[in-house]
């Protein structure tokens, strides 16, 4: 495992990039609306970063289990799909009742930020509501933990103490991770563990936290495409993301408006 510590500079710079891309969801979440496609919110996302002089952080993207780059700006995953929903391939148009999973990272001045939301498409039903409420605030939670002194395991405990009452899926397979220098880097940052269990917190820490949530089973599976994560049962799915930096005044988000 290598972690590399950003230097104060370089946060200032990721929370510039990470204030540009709040804006980006802000602007993609409000025009998720029922007749409205997932590739339509990938040519406002490229349309956008281009203007603000930035890079989109996932296109042509190939991790280390891929077998092809990833072919969209952003990834757009609609109810049962968890995350990594290709866009542009074969296009989802969003109706009332869905929910839709926006994920998006943008290089700025070299540096990369990653961030998510799930918004609601028209009116949805009261246990997806929810699964929403829950999933958004079991961030709130795990953001709250990384702490200096704390580890990646007291994050993920954090947020596993929280979502158990509720009896939603927590995934196991996809999890947080380091980000700064690369989309994805160490550590690996669970949204599930044990209390001072992991990676030790250190100042200058800059991670991606973001708690997965099925309304049903944990299980998940690989889709065709080979990069979209969908549930095994076919329920639906929340995820919420923020790039944060562990700092000696506490943790800072840097995706935030």
């Amino acid at each position: 495992m290598s972690i590399r510590l950003k230097t104060d500079k370089e946060i200032e710079v990721l929370r510039e990039g990470g204030r540009h891309l709040a804006e980006l969801l802000k602007l993609l979440s409000d025009k998720a609306v029922p007749g409205v496609s997932s590739a339509d919110l990938d040519k406002v996302a490229i349309e956008f970063i281009k203007g603000k002089g930035d890079k989109p952080a996932f296109l042509g993207y190939k991790g280390k289990y891929d077998k092809e780059a990833y072919p969209a700006v952003i990834c757009v995953s609609v109810n049962d799909e968890v995350v990594h929903g290709e866009p542009t391939r074969s296009p989802r148009i969003f109706k009332e009742g869905d929910i839709v999973g926006i994920d998006a990272g943008i290089i700025h001045a070299g540096l990369y930020t990653d961030s998510a939301v799930t918004v609601p498409i028209g009116k949805i039903k009261k246990d997806v509501a929810k699964l929403l409420k829950v999933t958004r605030k079991a961030l709130e939670i795990g953001i709250e933990a990384a702490k200096i002194g704390n580890t990646t395991g007291d994050i993920g405990y954090a947020i596993e103490k929280y979502v158990k009452p509720f009896k939603f899926g927590i995934i196991r397979e996809l999890a947080g991770h380091g980000v700064g220098y690369a989309v994805h880097e160490d550590p690996f940052v669970p949204n599930y563990g044990k209390e001072g269990g992991g990676v030790k917190l250190e100042p200058g820490l800059v991670i991606a936290i973001e708690p997965m949530l099925n309304l049903g089973s944990e299980k998940i599976y690989l889709a065709e495409d080979g990069h979209t994560y969908k549930t095994e049962d076919g329920q639906f799915s929340a995820h919420f993301e923020h790039t944060i930096a562990v700092t000696e005044s506490g943790p800072k988000v840097l995706t935030s408006l």
